[in-house]
C-alpha cells in the first residue's frame, strides 16, 4: 500500500508545489524556505529534539513543551517545523533565534531522508494530528523514537483512515507513542492500528498556556491607549464570511454603546486586503494595527493586519468572540487562550476542533454560545454592561484553565523514557 502511496505523492507534488508559488504571490512567507519543503536546510551540529506543529494555533499551543525542552535537554538543537508562514512566524516571535524553524518536507522517501540527516533528531514529536507515513517509516527504520503529544483524532477521522486499509494500520511502529488527549482519543488511534500498550492519555497542552507577564503588562498599556473606559471587544481568528457578520453585530451594538471598539483579527494574513476592502465598502472609520498610529475617539475597529499580536489584545479587551465558529467547515479556534486572560468567551456553533474544550467552557459558564450576529450583538450588550457578569465568567474561565493544567508535565515524563538520558543541566545549545 505505501509504494502506491509514495507514487501518489510523486504525482501530487508539483501541484503542491505550484499552489505554494502562487501563494507566495500575495504572501512572501510562502516564497521563504522553499528547499525546506523537499528537505534541504542546515545541519545539526549534534542530535537534536525535533517538534512538529502543522501551524499557527498548534505552534501556539507547543509554546509551554517547547520551554520546558530548552530547559531541560540544553545540550541538544530544538527544531520546529511548521506547514504553514504563519505557524514559522509564530514560532520566530515566541522563540527567536533560540530554536531552528523550518517547514516540513514533503511526505516523499528523498526528502523526508534528505531533512532527518540534516536535523539527526534523538526524538520526534508531532503535536496533535499529523499522520505521514514516508516519514514515520523512514524514522522507524533509523531508530527516532516518535510520539504524537496531545493527540486528538475524531470520529470521522478513523472512518477515513480505514479506508485506506494497510497504509495506516502499519504506520505506528513499537518504537511510537500515542499521548492523547482523551480517553476517546486514545480508543480511536488504537482503532487505526495503535499499539494499546504504547498508548497514553495525558489530557490537553493547551490548557497548559499562561499569561505571559509581558502580554499582561503590553496588553494593560494597549488598553490605557485605547481608552480605559470605552467598551473594547475582541474577534480572534475570523474567517472569510465571518467578518460581515462580526461587523453586523458591532454595526448593533454601536447603536446603544456608541463608543464601542472593535479588534477585528483575521485569521490568515493573505486576507487583509480583502478585511481592508470590505471595511472601505461599509463605510467603517477604521485604523491598521499595522501602521503603528493608536486609533482616536473616532475610530469603530481596528483592523488586525499583524500576526503574533493576539494574545497581548486578547489582554486589553472586555469581551472576546472567538472565530472560524460562525462559517461552516473550520470547526473553531482556541477558546482557551481568552479564558485564560480572564475574558468572557463568546463562540458560534461550530466548534469541533476543540469540542470538549468548548462544552467545558459552556458547561461551566464561561463561555457563551451564538448563531448569528443578531444573537452576537445580543451577548456583547449584556457582557459589555454588565462588569459584574464579565468578571464572574471570566473567573470561572481562568479556573478551568488552572485547573487543567498538568499535560506538559506529564509529556516530559514519557519523553523522559523515551529518549533514556537523564536531563543535563548544561548551558542551552547555541542551535544547529
Amino acid at each position: 500500500m505505501r509504494p502506491l502511496y509514495t507514487l501518489l505523492t510523486y504525482c501530487a507534488m508539483p501541484f503542491a508545489f505550484i499552489v505554494v508559488l502562487w501563494r507566495g504571490f500575495r504572501d512572501r512567507g510562502y516564497r521563504q524556505g522553499l528547499g525546506e519543503r523537499f528537505g534541504y536546510g542546515r545541519t545539526c551540529e549534534a542530535p537534536s529534539i525535533w517538534l512538529h506543529a502543522v501551524s499557527l494555533g498548534e505552534m501556539t499551543a507547543a509554546a509551554p513543551l517547547v520551554r520546558a525542552l530548552r530547559a531541560r535537554y540544553p545540550r541538544n538543537p530544538l527544531v520546529l517545523t511548521t506547514a504553514t508562514p504563519t505557524g514559522r512566524a509564530r514560532a520566530r516571535d515566541l522563540f527567536g533565534d533560540t530554536v531552528d524553524v523550518r517547514f516540513l518536507p514533503y511526505d516523499m522517501p528523498q526528502s523526508v531522508a534528505r531533512f532527518l540527516d540534516r536535523v539527526r533528531p534523538r526524538l520526534a514529536v508531532i503535536m496533535e494530528t499529523e499522520l505521514w507515513p514516508n516519514l514515520f517509516g523512514e524514522c522507524e527504520s533509523r531508530g527516532v523514537p516518535l510520539m504524537l503529544a496531545s493527540a486528538r483524532l475524531s470520529a470521522k477521522s478513523v472512518m477515513r483512515y480505514r479506508r485506506f486499509g494497510n497504509l495506516f494500520r502499519g504506520i505506528f511502529s513499537a518504537s511510537s507513542l500515542i499521548a492523547a488527549q482523551t480517553r476517546e482519543d486514545a480508543a480511536r488511534f488504537i482503532a487505526i492500528g495503535a499499539h494499546s500498550a504504547r498508548t497514553r492519555v495525558i489530557g490537553n497542552i493547551k490548557f497548559d498556556l499562561e499569561s505571559s507577564p509581558e502580554d499582561l503588562f503590553e496588553g494593560a498599556s494597549l488598553r490605557s491607549s485605547l481608552g480605559d473606559s470605552r467598551p473594547i471587544w475582541i474577534a480572534g481568528s475570523t474567517h472569510a464570511g465571518e467578518e460581515e457578520q462580526v461587523l453586523a453585530a458591532h454595526q448593533e451594538l454601536r447603536a446603544g454603546q456608541v463608543n464601542a471598539l472593535l479588534l477585528l483579527v483575521p485569521r490568515h494574513p493573505e486576507r487583509f486586503p480583502a478585511v481592508t476592502t470590505l471595511l472601505n465598502r461599509q463605510g467603517w472609520r477604521f485604523t491598521r494595527w499595522s501602521s503603528a498610529v493608536m486609533p482616536d475617539r473616532s475610530a469603530q475597529v481596528v483592523l488586525v493586519d499583524t500576526v503574533g499580536d493576539l494574545a497581548s489584545l486578547y489582554a486589553a479587551a472586555d469581551v472576546a468572540f472567538v472565530g472560524g465558529s460562525l462559517v461552516g467547515g473550520v470547526g473553531g479556534h482556541n477558546l482557551l487562550e481568552p479564558a485564560s486572560f480572564g475574558l468572557p468567551v463568546l463562540t458560534g456553533p461550530s466548534y469541533y476542533n476543540s469540542r470538549d474544550i468548548a462544552r467545558l467552557l459552556l458547561i461551566q459558564g464561561a463561555a457563551l454560545q451564538v448563531g448569528n450576529a443578531k444573537e452576537l450583538a445580543a451577548a456583547l450588550a449584556q457582557l459589555l454592561g454588565d462588569p459584574a457578569l464579565r468578571q464572574r465568567m471570566g473567573a470561572i474561565g481562568r479556573h478551568v484553565v488552572e485547573s487543567n493544567r498538568g499535560s506538559v508535565a506529564r509529556l516530559l515524563e514519557l519523553i523522559e523514557s523515551l529518549l533514556a538520558d537523564p536531563p543535563v543541566a548544561a548551558r542551552r545549545s547555541a542551535g544547529c
